[in-house]
C-alpha cells in the first residue's frame, strides 16, 4: 500500500465508496383501491399518457392534476386524491423538461381531449430563484441508498418534490456564500382555475404548508434527494485527503458556505470538519437534523470548508475572515452555533478564548511590536497568534477534539503523515529564521525550526497546544463534549481509538456524553441525538 493511503486508512481519512447512491426508477403509479369514480378517472389520464409523445402526455398529465386538485380542495385529507396529484404534478414537471418548455418565462397552451390549458408559472424573483438554471428532477423516481443517508428525511403532504440541480457553477458562489453547485430541496404545485395552470416551485425549508379551500394542508418534502443528488455527482469525500497533503493547491477553498438561502429569523448552525475530512462527513447529522420540524423550523446550516493540512490556527484565521464576510452580507444574523469534529473542535474553540497577545508573548517573550519578522510574516503570525473570543458565537459543540493533543500525531504514523504535508507558501512566508526565535520554557515541548503541518499541531507536544490549555472557554459561552468510546473502557480510561477521553474531555461543559463510537463519532445516531437536544434547548 502507498504511504499516503496508509495514512489515510489509519486517520480514517481516505475517501470512502458508496456514502451515497441515487438510481433512477419507474415512479410507482398510486393504487386505486381508495379512488371513487372522479379519482379513477383521473388516475385513467395517467394511465394513457403516452410518454414518447411528450405535449400529449402532458395534457393527461395535466388533467389527472386538475381533476385530483378539485377533490383535495373539498377533501385536502384525501390520501388517494393527494397521490394521484403529487405524481400528476412530478409527471408534469418531467414533461416541462423533455419538451424544454419554461412556463415561467412565457405561457405554453396545452391541447387535452376536451380543449386546452395555458400552462404558466410565476416569473422569478431574481436570478438565483430562476428555474432554468436548474434541472428538476421529481424525487420520485430517485432511490436512495449508502452509509451516510440511511434513512430518508420527508415530510408527507400536498406537492411533488423535486431536486433542483445547477446546471452550471456559480463563479460568485464565494461572495453569496453557497456551494459552487446548488442543490436544493424545491416543492413544485399546479393550482387551477379554470382551465389555466399555474406551475409554483416552493422552497419547503421556506413554507410548510399551503392552502387548499378553505384549510391549510402540509407540503410535501424531500431533504435527502437534493443531498444525495449532490454527493453523487460531485463526490466532495474525494477533496478530503487531497486538501490535507497539499492544502496550497486548494487555498481558496477555506471559506463558509450556507446549505440553504439565508433567512435573517433563522440561527445559523455552523458545521467545522476535521483533518483530512471533507464537509460530506456531515451529510448525516444534517439529514437527521432536517427531519426535526422544530430545528427546521429554527435553524440554517452552514459549514466550513478548508484545506485541513493547514496548521489550525492559521485555519482559524481564515474561519474568522470569513465570519467578518457574513457579517458584513448579513449585519442582522442571529448568534451562531458552532459545531466541531477533532481538528474542527479545536478551530472553533479559538473562536470562542480569550487569548490576546499572551500566546504570542509565551513563544517570543516579547510583544508582537518588538518581534523582527517580516511585515508578511507578521500578518501571518499574528492572525493565528493573537486572537479574542467572538462575540457572534453563542454556543459550541465539541466532538472527538482532541483539546490536548493526539499521541498518533507524535508518533512515527504523525511524523510520517507530516512528511507527506506541503506548505510551500506559508514556509516562504514564514520561514525556519522566525521560529529560531521561539523561546525554549519547557524541554518536553515539540522544537519549532518550521511551518508546522496540520499534524504538528494535533501533538500534545505541541507549543501552540500547550499554551492553549492554560486558557479557559470565555465565561457567558456555553460549550458541550461528545466524545466516542470504542468499548474499551469508561471515562477516564475511554478512547475513540484517536483521542482518548483525557484529550476530549473538558472542566465546565454544560454537558458531556460518551457515545459507543470509533473517532467519526459525529456520524453515530446517538451524537446525532444529543445535537438535536441541544439545539431544541438553545435559544
Amino acid at each position: 500500500m502507498k504511504a499516503p493511503a496508509f495514512i489515510a486508512c489509519l486517520f480514517f481519512l481516505s475517501g470512502c465508496a458508496h456514502l451515497a447512491s441515487v438510481k433512477i426508477t419507474a415512479p410507482r403509479l398510486p393504487a386505486a383501491q381508495d379512488a371513487n369514480e372522479e379519482l379513477a378517472a383521473a388516475r385513467d389520464y395517467l394511465i394513457s399518457a403516452n410518454r414518447k409523445k411528450v405535449l400529449a402526455a402532458l395534457g393527461n398529465d395535466l388533467s389527472a392534476a386538475r381533476v385530483s386538485y378539485a377533490a383535495l380542495q373539498q377533501r385536502p385529507d384525501d390520501n388517494c386524491a393527494r397521490s394521484i396529484y403529487n405524481f400528476a404534478v412530478a409527471r408534469t414537471v418531467e414533461d416541462i423538461e423533455r419538451a424544454n418548455l419554461e412556463p415561467w418565462r412565457r405561457s405554453t397552451t396545452v391541447v387535452v381531449h376536451d380543449g386546452s390549458y395555458t400552462l404558466a408559472s410565476p416569473r422569478p424573483m431574481d436570478r438565483d430563484h430562476d428555474p432554468s438554471r436548474y434541472e428538476l428532477i421529481p424525487a420520485d423516481t430517485l432511490t436512495i441508498s449508502g452509509k451516510f443517508l440511511r434513512t430518508r428525511a420527508t415530510v408527507a403532504g400536498i406537492g411533488a418534490p423535486l431536486v433542483a440541480a445547477g446546471r452550471q457553477a456559480n463563479p460568485n458562489s464565494a461572495s453569496r456564500f453557497t456551494l459552487a453547485r446548488i442543490y436544493a430541496p424545491v416543492t413544485a404545485l399546479l393550482e387551477f382555475r379554470g382551465k389555466r395552470a399555474d406551475l409554483r416551485l416552493i422552497d419547503p425549508l421556506q413554507t410548510e404548508c399551503v392552502s387548499l379551500g378553505n384549510k391549510q394542508a402540509p407540503l410535501a418534502a424531500d431533504f435527502t434527494a437534493s443531498a444525495a443528488v449532490a454527493m453523487t455527482r460531485e463526490h466532495p469525500e474525494k477533496l478530503g485527503f487531497s486538501r490535507l497533503l497539499h492544502p496550497e493547491k486548494s487555498a481558496d477553498a477555506g471559506r463558509l458556505m450556507r446549505l440553504q438561502p439565508y433567512d435573517p429569523k433563522r440561527i445559523p448552525v455552523i458545521f467545522v470538519h476535521g483533518l483530512g475530512d471533507s464537509f460530506v462527513t456531515w451529510a448525516p447529522m444534517v439529514n437527521t437534523l432536517r427531519a426535526n420540524p422544530e430545528i427546521r423550523r429554527r435553524y440554517q446550516f452552514w459549514i466550513y470548508s478548508y484545506p485541513s493540512g493547514y496548521p489550525y490556527p492559521y485555519s482559524a484565521a481564515l474561519l474568522r475572515q470569513e465570519l467578518d464576510a457574513v457579517a458584513r452580507t448579513f449585519p442582522h444574523h442571529k448568534g451562531i452555533v458552532l459545531i466541531g469534529h477533532s481538528m474542527g473542535g479545536l478551530i472553533s474553540r479559538l473562536l470562542v478564548t480569550d487569548a490576546g497577545d499572551k500566546i504570542w508573548r509565551d513563544l517570543f517573550g516579547k510583544s508582537p511590536a518588538e518581534t523582527e519578522m517580516s511585515p508578511e510574516s507578521r500578518k501571518l503570525m499574528e492572525a493565528a497568534l493573537i486572537f479574542n473570543h467572538r462575540s457572534d458565537i453563542k454556543r459550541v459543540i465539541f466532538i472527538c477534539a482532541p483539546h490536548r493533543g493526539s499521541n498518533y500525531a507524535s508518533s512515527w504514523i504523525g511524523r510520517l503523515g507530516t512528511a507527506l504535508v506541503r506548505l510551500p507558501h506559508l514556509s516562504r512566508e514564514v520561514p525556519g529564521s522566525v521560529f529560531s526565535q521561539v523561546m525554549v520554557q519547557d524541554r518536553s515541548a515539540a522544537r519549532l525550526t518550521r511551518m508546522p503541518s496540520s499534524i504538528d499541531t494535533l501533538s500534545p507536544r505541541d507549543r501552540f497546544v500547550r499554551a492553549m490549555n492554560e486558557f479557559s472557554i470565555t465565561p457567558g459561552i456555553p460549550f458541550h463534549t461528545i466524545e466516542g468510546d470504542r468499548g474499551r473502557g469508561d471515562a477516564p480510561h475511554s478512547s475513540d481509538g484517536v483521542v482518548p477521553y483525557w484529550s476530549s474531555h473538558l472542566e465546565g461543559a454544560q454537558s458531556e456524553l460518551i457515545v459507543p463510537s470509533h473517532h467519526p463519532a459525529q456520524r453515530h445516531p446517538e451524537a446525532i441525538a444529543e445535537v438535536a437536544r441541544i439545539l431544541t434547548l438553545h435559544r
